[in-house]
């Protein structure tokens, strides 16, 4: 037998009467999720993040509780077959105080029928739902996130303003359009918005890892590279029950078009509530946006970015080969691509598996485009691997570098087989672009992924990388010039002229053909139907003379073949008939949408009803038929979509106008995000910011 005071510590356990669950409105606890910045969750479940105290309040039956004089065993689990080796179970006592490096309990209330007792978990104790057994005083299940507050979290990050834009903002900016022509386009994240937590959570346990190894899948969850390499492989749903399922051609039954979505609630909703079978349709921006919303509600910090002419190199040459036919046009013979813009997210987190000054941003790519180690995803791999040409650094480095830096050539393929090289500059990786934090602005990061064109340490990177073709290419003047100039305005609705304009830069006089087309294209590249064509046979140019030649866009020729991305390639060749030179220009131009005005009426208050006035005019000469308003927004919708549809044709020129009722229920700034559809402008995207009292 024991020491008498081993037997009062031994029994504490029993002394237990109750215990104030720590979710529970009217006990302390209810502080947990506000402290862990978790109460956007609700109150119904314990949320908290790692490597911070949280605290449990337990009524005793005695009274008899003193500090030193009583005992409690705490035991935490979480995943199917939790073990000490894998640091998925643990069992500690009490000690004085608190220790966050390791799992730790304390007693923080004076002696007497209640005692607060104050647990932490180690910042680097895997994340996900976790059981704590108070030996046999009680069970209490809660959830574990990350914690980028938490200098020993991995994921810490320092900045209170860029933690409050990459972790706990529901709604951002993601742009889209061209190059020459960006389109930010609203998105609702919603990671807090009921229900999109636990979805999160099924995503990480229906992985194909947890269900061959759960034990060893949840010891990997304490690491967000880990973490985020499994997401960027789930939010696709190419190899597993993965989230959404992707498609790039406008046959889009039994689903609904990409751009229909608004935010990530609805899609991470679906695929919960329908047994995991994926939803459909996505394309890179929605895969991203998703990822975006369940990086953040795991805790670690990620913003989506939107790389302008992005490279699709699929035989890891850093070379993207083109081929057009004797007119100009697009001829698919290679399944390399550039796409007008491509989206991936950014988390942000330590390397310690790579030598040190690799921390920070890693790029990781959830749209499934090439195998990584036999699966469909992409990352996390460090930006500055990108910018340093560090080919041979974890994961998927080649891929990554070529979006941003592939070589292109182009090749002319003549009616009789025979190809050859033309003169074409097209640069690839343009205008990387991301939402500022604290603002809607656009945030150029270009310089994160690449040095400035021409550099040295540009030349080092493509060094470093074995990028044999930028090291060898040099300038050469060009004697003929030809380049795409385009109208100031460019209305989806509107008749409007594009030129080419071309330029003799030799002593000598010229005689060319030149060929000027435009056609309906995806924002992957995929080429629709013709939307104008002109061929002039006899084109002369005397030395140093510049043409302008234009050619006509008309609604009624274009209408019909646009797809919903509202972007025309165009496409002027010009082939000198004394040298046999081609000489290539290509410009992919973006109808504008019309503007969607949203009035809010009222003064905005928490948990006070508030009306938007919702307004878009018709810009096209021809009626709306099937008009359509929805709109979303995190806790001002009430984690709903509402749509309200017009019974009458919108005539050209008329405003199609509903009125919207919604009750905030947070305050603070929040995005209202608003889609028009219709049978001939579809998908058109607005917003406001409501400021929430």
């Amino acid at each position: 037998m024991g020491e008498p005071g081993e037997i009062r510590r031994a029994k504490l356990a029993e002394d237990i009467e109750s215990l104030d669950r720590p979710y529970c409105p009217k006990s302390k606890g209810r502080f947990n999720n506000t402290d862990h910045r978790t109460e956007l969750n609700g109150v119904e479940q314990l949320i908290v993040r790692r490597g911070q105290p949280f605290t449990i309040n337990l009524h005793l039956r005695s009274g008899g509780y003193k500090p030193g004089g009583s005992a409690l065993n705490l035991t935490v689990e979480t995943g199917n077959c939790p073990s000490d080796q894998y640091g998925t179970r643990a069992s500690f006592g009490l000690i004085d105080q608190i220790d966050t490096s390791r799992w730790s309990a304390a007693v923080t209330s004076p002696p007497g029928y209640m005692v607060s007792l104050s647990i932490c978990s180690p910042p680097d104790a895997p994340i996900g739902r976790w059981r704590l057994t108070l030996g046999q005083g009680g069970l209490v299940e809660f959830v574990l996130l990350y914690n980028p507050w938490c200098t020993g979290d991995v994921v810490y990050m320092d900045s209170e303003e860029k933690l409050t834009e990459y972790v706990l903002a529901q709604d951002g900016i993601i742009y889209r359009g061209s190059w020459k022509y960006l389109i930010p386009t609203p998105w609702n994240f919603g990671q807090f918005e009921d229900g999109i937590l636990e979805a999160c959570l099924r995503i990480l346990e229906m992985n194909p890892k947890c269900l061959r190894n759960p034990g060893k899948d949840a010891s990997g969850r304490k690491n967000p590279i880990y973490v985020s390499r499994v997401l960027s492989a789930m939010v696709n749903c190419n190899d597993d029950k993965g989230v959404l399922l992707g498609r790039w051609t406008n046959d889009y039954d039994g689903g609904v078009s990409p751009l229909s979505w608004k935010g990530s609630v609805e899609i991470l909703r679906n695929w919960d509530t329908n047994a995991c079978q994926p939803v459909r349709f996505g394309q890179c921006w929605v895969f991203a946006a998703v990822a975006c919303s369940v990086s953040r509600a795991l805790g670690i910090p990620c913003r989506v970015v939107t790389n302008y002419n992005s490279a699709h190199d699929t035989n890891s040459n850093l070379v993207i080969e083109r081929y057009v036919d004797e007119n100009g046009q697009l001829v698919q013979k290679s399944r390399d691509m550039i796409w007008n813009y491509h989206c991936w997210v950014e988390n942000w987190m330590t390397r310690p598996d790579l030598k040190p000054g690799y921390d920070g941003w890693q790029a990781m790519d959830p749209t499934p485009q090439e195998k990584s180690e036999g699966v469909y995803c992409c990352g996390p791999i460090p930006l500055k691997a990108i910018k340093e040409g560090e080919l041979t650094y974890k994961y998927d480095a080649p891929f990554v570098f070529a979006e941003v830096n592939a070589d292109v050539h182009t090749f002319m393929k003549r009616k009789d087989g025979s190809t050859e090289k033309i003169i074409s500059s097209v640069q690839v990786g343009l205008k990387i672009s991301t939402k500022s934090v604290g603002s809607d602005r656009r945030e150029d990061i270009t310089h994160l992924y690449k040095y400035p064109e021409g550099s040295d340490e540009e030349r080092e990177a493509f060094t470093k990388a074995n990028h044999q073709n930028k090291l060898l290419q040099q300038q050469t003047n060009a004697g003929l010039l030809i380049a795409i100039k385009v109208s100031a305005e460019m209305k989806k609705g509107c008749d409007f002229d594009v030129f080419a304009v071309v330029m003799n830069n030799t002593p000598n006089g010229k005689k060319c053909r030149l060929v000027f087309g435009s056609r309906a294209v995806s924002y992957n590249g995929i080429l629709g139907e013709n939307c104008g064509f002109k061929d002039l046979l006899n084109v002369e140019l005397a030395p140093g003379e510049e043409k302008r030649v234009p050619l006509r866009m008309n609604y009624s020729k274009y209408a019909e073949n646009l797809t919903e991305d509202n972007l025309i390639r165009l496409a002027a060749l010009l082939l000198d008939y004394g040298t046999r030179e081609a000489y290539l220009a290509v410009r992919n131009i973006v109808l504008e949408n019309p503007e969607i005005k949203v009035r809010i009426l009222g003064e905005p208050k928490e948990n006070r009803k508030l009306v938007a006035e919702i307004t878009l005019q018709n810009p096209l000469p021809v009626p709306l038929q099937n008009c359509c308003f929805t709109v979303e927004g995190s806790n001002l919708t009430g984690g709903q979509i509402i749509t309200e549809k017009l019974n009458s044709t919108v005539e050209p020129g008329q405003d199609a106008k509903v009125k919207i009722y919604f009750t905030p229920t947070h305050s603070g700034q929040r995005k209202l995000v608003v889609d028009f559809d219709s049978n001939k402008l579809c998908h058109v995207k607005g917003y406001r910011n409501v400021i929430i009292g």
